[in-house]
């Protein structure tokens, strides 16, 4: 199992509202993917995968038609 930092944004939908919820935590898993799909299980979802030159894996999300973002940094 690998440990990540992870930071988890939730972006505003209302408009001229630049705000976000931003949670930061640690966890340890095996897959990043099975994470988020446990994470979003019951939520209509859709995302796009980055990596990082650094290693640090994005995940740009839209879950129920809010806007998100995932990023884990190995620690």
């Amino acid at each position: 199992m690998k440990c990540y930092e992870t930071v988890w944004e939730i972006f505003n939908p209302c408009p001229n509202n630049q705000m976000r919820d931003v949670f930061i935590d640690e966890v340890e898993i095996e897959d990043t993917e099975a994470f988020l799909k446990n994470k979003f299980k019951d939520k209509e979802v859709s995302w796009e995968k980055t990596v990082q030159p650094d290693g640090t894996i994005i995940y740009d999300i839209v879950a129920s038609g809010i806007r998100q973002r995932y990023s884990f940094t190995e620690i």
